[in-house]
């Protein structure tokens, strides 16, 4: 009868070295694939983001919406059209675009974090001028690149112990607003935010050296490694921003970048609290190895800010 309570009690001690290090940390997490389409998966992960705050962790959360943006054009009865995998964006599908991410998977994703207690904020790219763009091609109309990144609103957020979840819609050097890929800016934040990890969210268990082997699924790999597959044509076409987002985050000083199956429960704490972790880690060196031991807070540290919802719960 013992067996399973001290199981638990196992699994969180093998968790305490991780939450030490982790702890007052940012975590830039990228959120997609089906777990943006399914509603239960959405709310483990909400409910996993929650649990991070909660021991410590500064998570910010970023998110595209593909599928949300193409379904509503579809009822809209408008042309979805790609060029080299990137949605071509006139002027009326941006106005599209703009409503499905800000508001609507953003409001919905803030919902299902703020389920658990008044802990998220909802913003865009444009708010605070976050994320500055400029026209990437003409051919794709309101398709952006990024030109700068200001953390300003975020840093706001974080110290007053608040989730920001930021929908990838960026302002214009033009006055108007551009349509940018969600794992590009997900590096650039985690860069700009000086994060501990960047966390990609997918579909898939992480980089395999043969896609069509599930058994050469990589563990880990170092960021020359991860340049040198984009530089092969290496990677399926829809993990190369993911992995390129990999590698301008670890550029930047980022210490670790993880590609994870958001379908699998839980997939951020295995990542994030346990030893063998789960995914594909991208690092500087492409090491494994155990965090460096880092005290827990003590009486005279600032702890994040816990509020209780209406019902008291928190």
């Amino acid at each position: 009868m013992m067996r399973d309570p001290l199981t638990k009690a196992q699994t969180l001690m093998e968790a305490l070295p991780w939450i030490k290090h982790a702890w007052g940390r940012t975590v830039v997490i990228k959120y997609g694939g089906a777990a943006m389409t399914d509603p239960a998966l959405r709310d483990a992960v909400a409910a996993d983001i929650v649990l991070m705050k909660l021991v410590g962790v500064n998570p910010v959360v970023v998110h595209g919406g593909g599928p949300e943006i193409t379904s509503f054009m579809d009822r809209l009865g408008m042309p979805v059209v790609f060029h080299d995998g990137l949605r071509v964006t006139t002027d009326e599908a941006m106005d599209v675009v703009k409503m499905v991410l800000v508001g609507k998977v953003n409001k919905e994703l803030v919902s299902a974090i703020n389920s658990h207690g008044r802990y998220a904020v909802g913003m865009s790219g444009e708010d605070g001028n976050t994320v500055m763009a400029t026209a990437r091609d003409e051919r794709l109309g309101r398709v952006g690149e990024v030109t700068a990144i200001d953390t300003t609103v975020l840093d706001n957020l974080i110290d007053d112990g608040f989730i920001p979840v930021v929908a990838t819609v960026a302002a214009g050097d033009d006055g108007g607003s551009f349509n940018v890929n969600a794992d590009l800016v997900a590096g650039r934040l985690a860069a700009a935010l000086g994060a501990d990890k960047c966390i990609f969210l997918t579909d898939v268990d992480g980089l395999y050296a043969d896609f069509s082997d599930k058994s050469s699924l990589i563990s880990a790999m170092s960021a020359d490694e991860a340049e040198e597959m984009i530089a092969l044509d290496r990677l399926e076409g829809g993990m190369v921003p993911k992995v390129a987002a990999c590698v301008h985050a670890l550029r930047g000083g980022v210490r670790r970048a993880h590609i994870l199956n958001g379908t699998v429960p839980h997939a951020l704490l295995l990542e994030v609290y346990t030893d063998e972790g789960i995914g594909t880690m991208i690092t500087h060196d492409g090491a494994e190895s155990r965090p460096a031991s880092a005290p827990l807070p003590g009486p005279g540290d600032v702890l994040p800010t816990v509020d209780a919802n209406e019902d008291g719960v928190v």
